[in-house]
């Protein structure tokens, strides 16, 4: 087979093997496969797909479903980790980088080119291990995998099978509020270390396939969970909180529309009641938390739907493409490839690596510099007395929970912190489009801030004010009260002869509001605070108007 395939690459435009890899010209690689066949050569022919309702339905046919079947649900997730070069050679791999640019005789597979192994693979490997509470495996090796695709070069993947680095432990998941809240356990089969393949890029007609190598080596950590999940909400949230763990371990970036973080979902269903699990089916190219969710819906009543038509033999152990429809009816999953099994892979030990040995003392170290983690963080903020809401907010990006933490660590009240944090500040970052990070407010005066507001130095309305000029310019609380004259005027002598000159001056009004329209104290309240430049203290200010829109002299 592979010299079949072999046979069948054509240069477009260049060589995949050039006679000198110095001599590339513009030091892009190409490589094109072409087939005879007018689909991807990855995507198999299949059935007509049995109709599944619209999303508008979904949700009433799940819970219908759950009174007699139960689904059965578990993620390999592979998460792409942020070394500066790859698994086992010296390339480095940036992102968009043009095809086949990020390359050498070992990621390529060339003949005689022997692997090195990076030692950060490993610390992140052990890093990412004990934060998901496994036991770690002090001596571990690598396996040759037999997984012959065009995208990998060599013929077989440097991944781990039977003694994995990490195994046995769990992640602890917070359910939002608005699918129902509550705490979740999911246990974690095993974490191992393995290299990426290369990504084949199909033409649109199907008659050829491109390879860009670029990926090819990149380290992997494939984390595989038991199938502890039942519907694609937990599983949404389950993947959610893998993201956020590796990116407070700063791991991996966690970006899915980059695939740095890839989640193949297995899925099967069984009557309610039956221990033995029903026939798995993988899905892949799920590029979305949202997706994840939607496609285990989709698959769970495709299978139960086949289920309850007694053909359930039709339900057979392959890998699935979900495909994204434009509209709800077209959203599905399709048959890309029957499943393989492990004697397809014919695992052998890695003969060009050495064991990976771990001292107890290297484990500490690792163990004694990990960051609070999202977990210990979200109980943290509820033993503050935060809603679950404002904490699942808060602890979701570390760096915006970092200056949390930074901001309440200066004297700031806690709730008040989180509403600026949660509120006005998050709606600046959202509109341009910026990070906790690019804003020029700091911890410090957003602190500052809160303070003058709670001691009546400023308004809130003019706390707003001088909250966006932090936002946008930076600066301190102090100097732009002090250079836009914004002290908050609480002498009640000052703020009455406003209150007297606003309803002097609108005498209509006036006999409105007597006359019974009791919303218009709205109208002469913004007057006033028109006329103080915002300046007026609120709480004199609606005692003395009121006074005086209610005196009968």
């Amino acid at each position: 087979m592979a010299s079949t395939i072999f046979r069948s690459f054509q240069v477009h435009p260049f060589l995949l093997y050039p006679t000198s890899l110095l001599g590339r010209r513009n030091g892009v690689l190409y490589c094109t496969m072409k087939t005879t066949q007018s689909q991807p050569a990855t995507q198999e022919k299949h059935s007509p797909q049995t109709k599944v309702s619209s999303s508008s339905t979904q949700s009433k046919k799940l819970n219908k479903i759950a009174e007699d079947y139960e689904a059965v649900i578990g993620i390999e997730t592979h998460v792409q980790l942020s070394t500066l070069t790859k698994a086992f050679c010296g390339c480095p791999y940036n992102y968009g980088s043009p095809p086949n640019t990020c390359v050498c005789p070992i990621c390529m597979g060339l003949p005689g080119a022997l692997p090195v192994l990076n030692s950060r693979v490993i610390a992140f490997a052990v890093k990412l291990g004990l934060a998901l509470n496994c036991k770690l495996s002090l001596n571990s090796k690598f396996d040759r995998k037999q997984y012959f695709y065009p995208d990998l070069p060599k013929g077989y993947q440097i991944s781990q099978f039977d003694v994995p680095i990490a195994s046995g432990g769990y992640i602890d998941v917070d359910i939002p509020v608005e699918y129902g809240g509550g705490h979740k356990k999911f246990g974690i089969t095993r974490v191992h270390m393995e290299e990426d393949a290369g990504k084949l890029l199909h033409a649109d007609n199907g008659t050829y396939s491109q390879v860009d190598l670029n990926r090819a080596g990149v380290p992997l950590l494939e984390i595989v969970s038991e199938p502890d999940m039942r519907n694609g909400i937990e599983a949404a949230e389950y993947a959610a909180e893998l993201q956020r763990l590796v990116r407070y371990l700063r791991v991996s970036n966690g970006n899915m529309q980059e695939g740095s973080l890839r989640c193949d979902v297995n899925v099967s269903v069984r009557p309610i009641g039956q221990s033995k699990f029903g026939t798995k089916v993988e899905i892949k190219n799920l590029n979305s938390f949202s997706s994840v969710s939607r496609a285990i819906d989709f698959e769970i009543s495709r299978q139960v739907q086949l289920h309850r038509e007694g053909q359930e033999d039709q339900i057979v152990q392959e890998t699935r493409l979900w495909e994204e429809g434009a509209q709800a009816s077209t959203k599905k999953t399709v048959t890309m490839r029957k499943k393989e099994g492990l004697s397809d892979y014919r695992y052998f030990p890695e003969p060009d690596l050495p064991m990976v040995i771990l001292s107890q003392e290297y484990v500490d170290d690792i163990q004694n510099s990990l960051p609070e983690l999202p977990e210990i963080k979200r109980r943290r903020y509820e033993k503050m007395g935060l809603s679950m809401q404002d904490v699942l907010f808060l602890a979701n990006d570390k760096n915006i929970a970092d200056f949390f933490d930074a901001t309440i660590a200066k004297g700031a009240d806690t709730k008040l912190a989180a509403n600026w944090i949660m509120g006005d500040i998050a709606a600046f970052m959202k509109n341009e489009k910026l990070t906790i990070n690019d804003i020029k407010l700091t911890p410090e005066e957003l602190s500052e801030l809160i303070a003058s507001i709670k001691d009546g130095v400023i308004s809130g309305k003019i706390g707003k004010e001088i909250l966006f000029e932090l936002l946008a310019k930076g600066g301190t609380v102090k100097g732009l009260i002090e250079e836009k004259d914004l002290v908050q005027i609480t002498d009640p002598a000052e703020i009455e002869k406003m209150v007297e000159k606003v309803v002097a001056e609108n005498p209509k009004q006036l006999e409105q509001y007597r006359g019974g329209k009791t919303k218009l104290q709205g109208f002469f309240a913004g007057q006033v605070m028109k006329l103080s430049k915002g300046k007026a203290n609120p709480g004199i200010l609606n005692k003395i108007l009121l006074q005086k829109l209610n005196s009968k002299n």
